[in-house]
């Protein structure tokens, strides 16, 4: 038994392509998306918050006027990976996005681990962005106050009630308080869910219609603002020669942090910082079941969105940092600054001013409603195939009428809902960022690995340089990745420990490419042994004695494998297996699982 066992690429293309597919009763998906449905989801899961916060954020700290530069490296670094994605998604058109490429070209445990990571892109980036949808629409009342001062839209018996529990908000009195629940993130996330729950072809509407909106009002920023752009705030070193000209001079602060100029710190940096904004376009991906012609038009969708989204974020950041200056964009809401320079210079008053600013947050709203269906129908195709791997249960199942995984659906809806409702915004933000990246290294690694093990496979967008791009879009990702916060490596190792119980308990147990093939003894043992590393990890060697991380690593990993070794010792005593000290090893497997939960429990209790 390997844990590295692959699907057969042949078979899993060959069912993709059945042209019998439409015929089957339900449990698959209606293939009803061309390649602009495809882009236009594209263009929907990309362009959200990060236009609106990213870029006065990156050239304040780092590139200055640059940022147009740092877009431009940004959107490259990510065309790597997109180049990738087409590959593979056009080669292997079926749900699941990284999840199914890992499973042909890594095998199963290693599909598991990406399949398990997705959720943080996904539904824990839907999470992420109903928190900010909730944000931006009391930023929107307050813009429709400013125009009607008689009307009080948003008294503070309602204020307390757009943030969770573990987050503050400030009254009017001045007073500042905790939330009690983030009423309008629990909202837009149900609604997401219903109108995916009624079909793809309804989800697609719905998207379109948003997409058009939004790309519409971030055009008329520019279109207003591109006209006012001078060179004293583009052109910051004029002693520099031709695009040097928008690169502050590199500096070193008193903490010793470097700043602008070309490489880390500067420009380069700053394309670390906006390639967040780029996340969201693998999702089309995820639909490749239901693409009229996956070959063709997933490559078009993937990279056309990412064409678009590249040219719009640009456009965005000159015009930006040419109405004002760069070093005044280090705020939370940079576009309104340069909303209220745009009204200054065109010499527009106060109501001009305040409908200007409640248009472009209006499409800052529509911009993240999309984000979060996109998100949202991300993950439950990743659900979907997942399940219809046997990996996990219940997913795989679709209406009879909607042809839609309408429990993957709700389940989906019901955790973005209760966790945007309650959750703080900072404590999955940076999760979302890392599990994706992890996805895209892998996705990446994915293309040069099928090059060498199926060469003679039909691919109908074949990259020319596999290898070059396919490693360089790997050490690309792994980069920006070394870059987040150890907090962040953290949380991710505590969510692959829980998805390994998860696995080691159910999925491996059930999966259909093991067509109930018998686990070794192998296995078991080796599963003991695991345990008992877990066991051992919670005694910290001295130079960890005092770390809470480590504990807290430590802990989680204990009852991770803690469970996964009751689990599997009740399998193997249920299994009657006849092979030599089959039943020392689950009594063994009982015995050390259990005391490996309670001294996971008490030192969790510890933290506390």
């Amino acid at each position: 038994m390997s844990l590295f066992l692959k699907k057969d690429l042949a078979k899993v293309v060959a069912e993709a392509n059945d042209p019998n597919v439409a015929e089957r009763p339900a449990g698959e998906l209606k293939r009803s998306l061309t390649a602009f449905h495809l882009t236009m989801l594209g263009i929907g899961a990309v362009i959200g918050a990060g236009i609106f916060s990213l870029t006065g954020t990156a050239a304040a700290h780092h590139a200055g006027p640059a940022i147009a530069y740092s877009f431009m490296i940004g959107g490259i670094l990510c065309a790597l990976a997109g180049l990738c994605y087409a590959e593979l998604a056009s080669m292997i058109p079926v749900a699941g996005s990284a999840y199914a490429y890992a499973y042909t070209t890594m095998g199963e445990v290693i599909a598991w681990i990406i399949g398990w990571d997705l959720i943080l892109e996904y539904a824990f980036g839907a999470v992420v962005v109903s928190i900010a949808w909730s944000a931006y629409l009391v930023q929107f009342i307050e813009s429709i106050n400013a125009l009607f001062p008689s009307v009080n839209l948003l008294p503070d018996g309602a204020l307390i009630f757009t943030k969770g529990p573990w987050e503050t908000v400030k009254l009017s009195t001045g007073q500042v308080v905790h939330g009690v629940w983030n009423i309008p993130a629990t909202i837009v996330a149900a609604g997401a869910a219903s109108v995916l729950y009624r079909g793809i072809t309804e989800s697609v509407w719905v998207n379109n219609l948003i997409v058009v909106v939004k790309v519409v009002i971030v055009s008329v920023f520019v279109i207003l603002g591109i006209g006012l752009v001078t060179g004293d705030n583009l052109i910051v070193n004029p002693e520099a020669f031709g695009p040097g000209k928008l690169v502050p001079e590199a500096i070193v602060d008193a903490k010793g942090v470097s700043h602008f100029g070309w490489g880390l710190g500067g420009v380069l940096t700053g394309a670390g910082v906006v390639f967040f904004a780029y996340i969201g376009f693998d999702a089309v991906s995820t639909t490749a079941q239901e693409a009229k012609n996956p070959q063709r038009d997933l490559p078009i969708g993937i990279l056309a969105s990412l064409a678009i989204c590249t040219v719009l974020y640009i456009l965005v950041a000159i015009t930006l940092t040419g109405v004002v200056h760069y070093t005044q964009l280090g705020v939370a809401a940079p576009i309104g600054l340069g909303i209220d320079k745009i009204v200054e210079l065109r010499g527009w008053g106060d109501t001009a001013r305040a409908t200007f600013t409640a248009t472009v947050k209006f499409g800052a709203l529509a911009g993240l409603s999309s984000v979060i269906l996109v998100m949202m129908l991300g993950q439950t195709r990743v659900f979907y195939a997942m399940s219809g791997d046997g990996l996990l249960p219940w997913f795989s199942k679709t209406h009879v009428r909607h042809k839609t995984p309408h429990i993957a659906t709700a389940i989906t809806g019901v955790f973005v809902a209760i966790a945007g409702g309650c959750l703080p915004m900072h404590l999955v933000g940076e999760l979302v960022s890392i599990g994706t990246l992890l996805a895209f290294v892998l996705v990446c690694l994915g293309v040069p690995l099928l090059r060498r093990s199926n060469p003679d496979q039909p691919r109908p967008f074949k990259l020319r340089y596999p290898w070059a791009i396919g490693i360089s879009g790997a050490l690309a990702c792994t980069w920006v990745m070394w870059g987040l916060p150890k907090d962040t490596w953290l949380r991710l190792i505590l969510w692959l420990l829980l998805g390994y119980a998860i696995y080691a308990s159910f999925g491996i147990h059930h999966s259909r490419v093991r067509q109930g093939e018998p686990l070794s003894p192998g296995w078991y043992v080796g599963q003991l042994a695991v345990v008992i590393t877990g066991l051992l990890l919670t005694f910290p060697p001295g130079a960890f004695v005092s770390s809470s991380a480590y504990a807290l690593t430590a802990a989680v990993a204990a009852v991770a494998f803690g469970v996964s070794a009751l689990v599997n010792g009740r399998r193997l005593m249920r299994s009657r297996a006849e092979w030599p000290h089959a039943q020392a090893v689950w009594m063994a497997l009982v015995v050390v699982g259990s005391a490996s939960v309670v001294r996971g429990v008490v030192g969790a209790l510890a933290l506390g």
